[in-house]
């Protein structure tokens, strides 16, 4: 089995919470408005529950969630531990990683690039199922009708508010 930690931390939009390995970045949750519903939410993602907490443990990964938050980071410098995900999710993940900053794509698009057209549904439960979200920017996939949909932790208001930051206000299929 491999060793894993977690931690706790607050940004200016709020509290996330991280889970890691020594391969990297497992799991993280969206902001949250304590660190308890931070904590909570990770612990209700991680297979198997929550492994030991590590305090700073994240502190690279939390200066890049700031530098995000703050304008000044377009892409990420984090090693990300995606090894037991399926085959499909792992590419619908790395393909959604395509979408640059201040674009949107659809569902559809998510499935071509991950290698079935035919499953949009599919790439729609990789992106409910995303572990590593704004580093995975699931928030950048939307529905053909140019919708907001699902989206995990705090909900649509936070996609909305993401995709506002970014300045996504057209969809590119």
């Amino acid at each position: 089995m491999i060793e894993t930690w977690y931690d706790v931390f607050q940004t200016s939009w709020g509290w996330m919470s991280a889970v890691g390995s020594a391969k990297g970045l497992r799991y993280c949750s969206l902001p949250e408005e304590t660190p308890v519903d931070a904590v909570e939410f990770l612990a209700k993602t991680v297979k198997g529950g929550l492994p030991e907490q590590r305090e700073g443990a994240f502190e690279a990964f939390r200066k890049q969630v700031e530098e995000y938050f703050s304008g000044k980071r377009t892409d990420w410098d984090i090693t990300l531990d995606l090894d037991d995900s399926t085959p499909f999710f792992r590419r619908a993940w790395d393909a959604c990683q395509l979408i640059p900053r201040g674009e949107t794509r659809t569902y559809r698009w998510l499935a071509e690039q991950a290698g079935n057209i035919a499953a949009s549904r599919g790439a729609g439960q990789a992106m409910a199922r995303n572990r590593i979200p704004i580093v995975i920017p699931c928030h950048r996939v939307i529905g053909s009708d140019g919708g907001l949909h699902g989206f995990a932790g705090p909900g649509l208001p936070l996609k909305a508010r993401l995709l506002q930051h970014e300045s996504a206000l057209t969809l590119t299929d």
